[in-house]
């Protein structure tokens, strides 16, 4: 279903990143964004791309761990333009770590966002789409969350609860007329580094090579992104490595986590 003319739309964690690049890619339509997020100087540098690529822009300070903060976000999209047709949860942090080693309160930082703050989105948006009679809802998670590859467990349950909502949702929202995709894009380069929080410094290095080594950039993965919404597609897997993944635990599932556990006990003797 083809997303409208002049589409209204609301993206969190819009100031940098796949939000950025996700409303660059909307504004050539004549979109109307609200762009969401804590940075306000990077937003506005999102407001200004938008504006000189079509479309037109609004930025607001929104916390999506704060579902005040998300309630005001649905306050000030009706009084803009009297509903929303497209909402994308997309503001998310990272953090690594054995399970044990990562802190309570890097567990809870992360829950709040990543996961937390997709809930608040949803149940703010979705009765506003349901009202309407159509919408298009967009979930931002991860490979990660169906990857779940070691010392990566608070990305992975966030990530993977963020894919179980949306699958919830892509079945219960059809008879309203909503569409629902969820992102699950791999390594790409965006900003996630700066606020990332991990238990040993090597997870962090490991990481960044990983980022580094990237081909694909935010604005492909935005643009795969709403293609697939358009298209009606559940799970956006963007890159190769991340599909390749998902058909290994379809196929075989046992034997892709038993090489998880061997790559696992290699590493762990390289490094005694």
């Amino acid at each position: 279903m083809k997303l409208p003319t002049s589409v209204r739309a609301v993206v969190t964690g819009g100031a940098s990143g796949l939000g950025r690049a996700l409303c660059r890619e909307l504004a050539p339509r004549n979109a109307r964004i609200l762009i969401a997020d804590l940075d306000l100087d990077g937003a506005n540098a999102t407001a200004e791309d938008v504006r000189r690529a079509g479309g037109s822009a609004e930025i607001m300070r929104c916390d999506v761990a704060t579902l005040a903060d998300v309630e005001a976000l649905g306050e000030r999209v009706d009084s803009l333009w009297g509903g929303v047709d497209l909402v994308v949860n997309n503001a998310g942090v990272a953090v690594a770590g054995k399970v044990g080693d990562v802190s309570m309160d890097d567990w809870r930082w992360i829950t709040a966002i990543n996961q937390w703050g997709v809930v608040h989105g949803c149940h703010v948006f979705v009765p506003r789409m349901r009202a309407q009679g159509r919408g298009w809802l967009l979930n931002v998670a991860s490979s990660a969350g169906f990857a779940s590859l070691p010392e990566m467990a608070p990305y992975n349950v966030t990530k993977a609860a963020v894919i179980a909502l949306s699958e919830t949702l892509y079945a219960e929202l059809a008879p309203h007329n909503i569409s629902v995709s969820v992102a699950c894009p791999t390594f790409f380069k965006t900003r996630l580094m700066d606020t990332f929080r991990s238990s040993e410094p090597r997870q962090r290095e490991f990481a960044q090579k990983l980022f580094d080594r990237s081909t694909m950039t935010a604005e492909q993965v935005a643009k795969a992104c709403v293609r697939g919404l358009e298209r009606d597609r559940l799970h956006v897997v963007p890159q190769a490595d991340g599909r390749l993944v998902s058909l290994a635990k379809r196929i075989a599932p046992r034997t892709y986590h038993r090489l998880l556990r061997r790559q696992q006990l290699h590493n762990l003797t390289r490094h005694l």
